[in-house]
C-alpha cells in the first residue's frame, strides 16, 4: 500500500469491541448459496473464497448462516447447528486467521421468507403474525420460484425457543473459531418481521408498541452477549428498507429507539444498510432524498457504525470523513475483487462482477476472480 494510505480514512486503525482492525474496509455479508448438500455444509471451495478475501487486520462478515433447520429459507445457505457444520466453519476461520484477518459469523432466521419444502417435515414457515408480504414469491428447496405459504404465528414458548437457538448458535460460532457474531435483524427476515408493524400484528408482549416489537431483538442480543461478550456481538439493521415486502408506519421512531437500546449494551458495532443506495444498480446510484440512516443511528447508538450500501472508494471516504460511519462494508466489489483493500489503497482498477453467478453455481464467479496483476495491466495498456 502506498505511503498516502496512512492519511486515507479507509486505512486508519479501528477497534470494534474486542476486535482490533488495521483498516476499515469490511467485507459485507453476501449470500452465495454454494454450501455442500445434503447438510448445508461449508466446503473447501467456500474456505478458498473467504481466504482469498482475507487481509491483514481486515474484517469479513460471513454470509447469513442458519441457526437451525427451521431457520432455513434458501437452498445452499450454510448452517451452524451441527457438529459437521461447526467443523467446516473451523477450517474457514483458520484460513482467514492464517492471513491475519478477522471473521465474524452472521446468524439469522428467515421466518416467513421460506417455503415448506425448506422446513423440517414440510412444516409451515413461522413469523410474528400470519401475514404474507404482498406480491412476493420465493424459492423452494429445489431453487424453483414458488408461492409463499401463510406463516404460522409463533407462540410465546416458541419465541423463547428461537431466542435460545440464537444463543446456541453463538456458542457454536465460538467453537468454530470466529472472532464474533453479527445478528441479522435486517432485510425482512424473522427479527425484522417482529420489528416492523406491517408484519407484526401481535397484541401480546411482542407486538403493538415499539418497545414490544423490539423485545425479541433485544432478548437475542442479551442472550448472545451472555454466551460470549458484548464486545464480540454486532447487529445488522436496514432502516426504511422495503426488501421482502417490509414497511413501518414510523421508521424514524422505531430505529431511534432500537439504536438507543442497543447503545446501552456495549456492543462491538451496529451495521446499517443505507436506504439511500440502489442495491440493484450497477452504477452505485444514491438517492440523496432518502433518509440518512447511518447518521440517525450513529447519534442514537453512540458506538461504532459499519455502513453498507453501494459504496465505492470516493463515497466510502466521504462517509468516514463526515463521521456518518466508522467503517464501510463492500459487497459486490468484494465479490469481484478478492484484493479489494489493496485496490482501494492504491487506486487500482476493479474487476467487473457478474450478477448471473451471484447465487448458486460452481467455482465460476466465486473463486476465479483474479487479484490485481501489474504485468497483465501493462500488457493490456500496450495492446
Amino acid at each position: 500500500m502506498s505511503d498516502e494510505a496512512s492519511d486515507d480514512p479507509l486505512f486508519r486503525p479501528l477497534t470494534l469491541g474486542n476486535i482490533s482492525l488495521c483498516h476499515r474496509v469490511v467485507m459485507a455479508p453476501l449470500t452465495r448459496m454454494r454450501s455442500r448438500q445434503p447438510g448445508d455444509m461449508p466446503q473447501p471451495m467456500k474456505m478458498l473464497y473467504y481466504q482469498q478475501r482475507a487481509s491483514q487486520g481486515g474484517l469479513i462478515v460471513t454470509e447469513a448462516t442458519d441457526i437451525s433447520e427451521q431457520a432455513r429459507g434458501y437452498p445452499g445457505v450454510p448452517g451452524i447447528h451441527s457438529e459437521e457444520q461447526i467443523s467446516g466453519w473451523r477450517a474457514i476461520t483458520d484460513a482467514v486467521h492464517a492471513k491475519g484477518g478477522h471473521i465474524v459469523l452472521q446468524i439469522w432466521h428467515t421466518g416467513r421468507i421460506s417455503h415448506p419444502t425448506m422446513q423440517p417435515g414440510g412444516a409451515t414457515p413461522v413469523a410474528p403474525s400470519a401475514v404474507l408480504p404482498a406480491g412476493l414469491r420465493h424459492l423452494d428447496a429445489n431453487g424453483v420460484e414458488a408461492d409463499l405459504a401463510l406463516p404460522h404465528p409463533l407462540s410465546i414458548d416458541e419465541i423463547a425457543g428461537v431466542s435460545a437457538t440464537f444463543r446456541q448458535a453463538v456458542l457454536n460460532a465460538r467453537s468454530a473459531g470466529f472472532d464474533g457474531v453479527e445478528i441479522h435483524a435486517a432485510n425482512g427476515y424473522l427479527i425484522d418481521q417482529f420489528l416492523q408493524d406491517s408484519s407484526n400484528l401481535r397484541e401480546d408482549g411482542y407486538g403493538g408498541s415499539i418497545a414490544n416489537r423490539a423485545r425479541l431483538l433485544l432478548e437475542i442480543v442479551d442472550f448472545a452477549s451472555s454466551a460470549w461478550a458484548p464486545g464480540n456481538v454486532g447487529v445488522r439493521l436496514s432502516p426504511w428498507g422495503s426488501f421482502n415486502g417490509m414497511a413501518d408506519s414510523d421508521p424514524a421512531a422505531l430505529y431511534t429507539f432500537i439504536g438507543a437500546e442497543l447503545g446501552k449494551r456495549s456492543l462491538a458495532y451496529l451495521h446499517v444498510v443505507e436506504p439511500r443506495a440502489d442495491q440493484n444498480s450497477d452504477v452505485n446510484a444514491i438517492d440523496a432524498g432518502a433518509p440518512d440512516a447511518g447518521r440517525l443511528l450513529k447519534q442514537a447508538f453512540g458506538g461504532k457504525i459499519i455502513s453498507a450500501g453501494g459504496y465505492v472508494g470516493a463515497t466510502a471516504r466521504a462517509a468516514l470523513r463526515d463521521k456518518r460511519a466508522d467503517a464501510i462494508a463492500f459487497g459486490r466489489l468484494f465479490i469481484a475483487n478478492p484484493d479489494l483493500p489493496l485496490r482501494l489503497a492504491e487506486g487500482l482498477p476493479m474487476n467487473r462482477y457478474d450478477r448471473s453467478s451471484f447465487y448458486g453455481g460452481t467455482e465460476q464467479g466465486y473463486i476465479d476472480y483474479p487479484n490485481y496483476d501489474p504485468a497483465a495491466a501493462i500488457a493490456g495498456a500496450k495492446a
